[in-house]
């Protein structure tokens, strides 16, 4: 390469405004890359101690993010698109991702890999995931019957599951109770204002990961007339932590899906199996 045309292979100064993509680039090895990150990070549990932490999820310390003389931000979806605006005016950066679905994730995975010269290894661990995701499917193709999930992402109000976490039900072996509210992006647009509503389409199986919230089965089996719903009369009633399935990266393509797929598996060994 000529010295006098030289640049940077990739960005260098990475700032994540969310937390798979910091996870991710963790997993390829690539973690010196990034200067800031989501105040919101779990995972990895070291990113915390590691990196700064420079913003929420609908807000950022964009001085604080300018200082940190970033090369490229991460962020991810519509809600995050005043950010990436006021940076974008700070001549920063910005690449955000609108990741909403199983294929989509992927996707965003390849693409942060070959951003960062990443490509060979972003796809052998990629490919892994999807193996994963087949060994699990195959087995769940097993079942003699599927139960019926609901996942409720919040409480008061209820809001049912965004696209990808109701893809990685039924490939886990149940199936959303609300597949018709999936494809909606946004919380507000996946309310249930009736509660009644889920009480009639009795699920077998309540899953709850109430956005940093910790899940009270008591308060769910307790709700008026709940007492009749398939999950309440069996004690099927879970939490799958937010960090797990909620952030679409690789959390919820190894964890969450496995945690969704025990949970309906040993469903079918006792009460599925039973009815």
């Amino acid at each position: 390469m000529n010295d006098r045309f030289a640049f940077a292979q990739g960005p260098q100064r990475i700032v994540c405004l969310t937390e798979e993509t910091t996870e991710w680039l963790y997993l390829l090895g690539q973690e010196q890359r990034i200067v800031g990150i989501s105040g919101y990070t779990v995972r990895p549990r070291r990113a915390r101690e590691e990196k700064p932490r420079v913003s929420a999820f609908l807000s950022a310390r964009v001085d604080k993010i300018v200082a940190l003389e970033p090369d490229c931000v991460f962020g991810f979806s519509d809600l995050q698109a005043d950010i990436a605006a006021a940076l974008i005016r700070q001549g920063v950066q910005v690449t955000v991702f609108n990741q909403r679905s199983v294929a989509g994730i992927f996707s965003m995975l390849y693409q942060v890999a070959a951003m960062v010269g990443q490509g060979e290894r972003g796809l052998a661990l990629i490919e892994g995931m999807q193996h994963q995701l087949g060994v699990i499917a195959e087995a769940a193709a097993s079942l003699r019957r599927r139960p019926k999930i609901f996942f409720e992402e919040w409480d008061e109000p209820h809001i049912s599951a965004i696209r990808w976490v109701s893809e990685l039900m039924g490939i886990a072996g149940g199936d959303d109770c609300f597949p018709e509210l999936a494809t909606q992006s946004l919380g507000k647009n996946r309310i249930i204002a009736d509660g009644a509503e889920i009480v009639r389409r009795n699920p077998d199986i309540i899953v709850g990961s109430w956005c940093g919230k910790k899940f009270r089965p008591e308060k769910v089996a307790a709700r008026p007339g709940w007492e009749s719903v398939n999950a309440v009369k069996h004690g099927q009633l879970f939490e799958i932590k937010s960090a797990d399935i909620l952030q679409p990266g690789p959390a919820a393509l190894t964890d969450g899906v496995a945690q969704l797929h025990r949970i309906v598996m040993d469903w079918a060994s006792g009460v599925g199996a039973a009815a």
